[in-house]
């Protein structure tokens, strides 16, 4: 398996890949590839690795910018990600956001943020924190990682590309 940048050759693959890796989860909006489309239509996709086996795409991470309190603070939110069904359980997505946090913090990234499992993601030490809110969720599942300097508090906003559907 190799990981690597997307290509434009990539994208119908990366938008079939999320689609089919969403389509059995109950949590989905199913919308998760038109967010990666709208996000790279708005130049906002500022790291978008996929894995490759064999010249198939299986597994593919996002990361774009957020907002704190309306401030660019150099904070990132990860996702969507997604591995192909078949895929899943093989460390895949692991090997995905480990690449994908260093590739954001060569970018000079303050931390990142995620909507996610707390089981899976605290391995990669991300961890609910009371500074950061994202409305609407529970707070346990909105979890971040710093990376340097303090967290900063405030209300985490997402581009616009996450209302896309």
């Amino acid at each position: 398996m190799k990981l690597r940048e997307e290509t434009a050759a990539d994208i119908p693959l990366i938008r079939a890949l999320i689609t089919r890796a969403f389509a059995p989860m109950a949590f989905s909006s199913q919308t998760e590839a038109a967010i990666v489309d709208a996000l790279r239509d708005r130049g906002k996709l500022s790291v978008s690795l996929i894995a490759e086996d064999e010249g198939n795409v299986v597994g593919h991470v996002a990361f774009s910018p957020v907002a704190i309190d309306g401030a660019d603070l150099g904070w990132y939110g990860l996702g969507p990600i997604a591995v192909a069904p078949e895929w899943q359980g093989q460390g895949i997505g692991g090997a995905l956001i480990d690449a994908g946090l260093a590739a954001i913090r060569a970018l000079g990234a303050r931390g990142c943020v995620l909507l996610g499992d707390p089981a899976f993601y605290s391995r990669f030490g991300f961890q609910a924190d009371a500074k950061l809110t994202l409305p609407g969720v529970p707070a346990e599942y909105f979890q971040a990682v710093t990376f340097s300097g303090e967290t900063p508090s405030g209300e985490v906003t997402y581009d616009e590309g996450f209302s896309a559907s």
